[in-house]
């Protein structure tokens, strides 16, 4: 069978890649089933719980179109007519279009909707957590000493918690949704395989929340070393990702060839990385594990192999490194003017 990276390209030139209608820069998010790693509907304690304490987070949430999809998106034409494709009656009771979509809690043994995309899609489901993580906050406890506060994060971090520090749990969990996991979302319904997504310019622009330690005053970008970071751990979850979709696609179909056009194009963009910073051999590997599966249909076993070492590499790149010595991919990362959307200043 050929390469489906070689019909790729004419393929897709028919493919309906409209948005959704509701998504001027980040809701147009991908439906899929069960693929975040933060869903917990029993166990989602919801966004108010959060904005007690974070709230010129939340505000900056508030603004996003991560919360806007909630009420926008059901009255969406593009979002409708794809869940008639779907036999979806209602999209806020669909399982496909909750997963990606919406936060859900569960009241009365029933799955609900209660926001949009919000803090526990991308931080995990909080109950477990959220009263260790917040236990030190300056109104019952004054002081917390260094070694206090590390076990107080190792604990929240061991009861489900995803720090912004863990890149590569968090970039799972954009690309859980940013790239579909869905074939028959895409074939039969008509779905965008995906967004244009990068990790750096989607996270820095208008879901930029990064007011915490600066006590409100401002809402910076992250540092070189952070941005060095989420761009090299997101480049190597995008090509896991696709791996990992081609390995379960079953039709020489638009979502097969959508899968592998990324894949093709996250081991290009990984392969000058590799070049751009020579002192991280697990670029070197990552590019080296991405060529080992051809990327075909019926290659499952391969291309999940493929896909299971990436992320090794991709897991030990993220305890190993911190950015600092990687300044040679600075050439490589989008700059401000390419962000997605425009972050929010914080109040005075």
């Amino acid at each position: 069978m050929h390469s489906l990276r070689r019909k790729a390209s004419g393929h897709l030139a028919s493919l309906w890649l409209g948005a959704l209608g509701v998504c001027g820069v980040l809701a147009a998010l991908g439906f899929a089933a069960g693929v975040s790693l933060a869903s917990d509907a029993a166990k989602t304690v919801g966004a108010n719980a959060c904005a007690e304490c974070h709230k010129q987070e939340t505000e900056a949430w508030k603004t996003s179109h991560h919360f806007k999809t909630f009420r926008e998106m059901p009255r969406s034409k593009k979002a409708n007519e794809i869940a008639d494709k779907m036999g979806i009656r209602r999209i806020k009771s669909g399982t496909i279009c909750l997963d990606c979509h919406y936060t859900v809690q569960q009241k009365d043994n029933r799955d609900e909707p209660v926001s949009g995309i919000s803090c526990e899609s991308c931080h995990g489901a909080g109950q477990d957590w959220i009263k260790v993580h917040s236990g030190f906050s300056g109104k019952t406890i004054l002081f917390e000493s260094k070694t206090e506060a590390a076990a107080r994060w190792k604990l929240s971090e061991s009861k489900g918690m995803i720090r912004p520090r863990s890149v590569y749990q968090i970039a799972k969990n954009c690309y859980g949704c940013h790239v579909v996991p869905q074939e028959d979302l895409v074939n039969k319904g008509g779905h965008r395989a995906g967004s244009v997504f990068e990790l750096v310019s989607w996270s820095q622009g208008e879901v930029r929340h990064n007011t915490w330690h600066s006590k409100g005053r401002e809402n910076a970008s992250a540092n070189a070393a952070r941005l060095r970071m989420l761009y090299l751990v997101g480049l190597g979850v995008e090509l896991e990702t696709a791996l990992r979709s081609i390995a379960k696609a079953t039709a020489r179909k638009a979502y097969a060839f959508e899968m592998a056009k990324r894949a093709d194009n996250a081991r290009k963009q990984l392969a000058a990385a590799a070049k751009a910073a020579p002192g991280v051999p697990e670029i070197a590997k990552i590019v080296e594990l991405a060529h080992s599966a051809g990327l075909k249909l019926n290659n499952e076993r391969r291309l999940t192999a493929a896909a299971d070492g990436i992320s090794a590499q991709l897991t030990g790149i993220s305890e190993k490194y911190d950015g600092s010595t990687l300044a040679g991919l600075d050439s490589l990362i989008p700059k401000p003017d390419k962000y997605k959307g425009t972050a929010r200043k914080p109040d005075n």
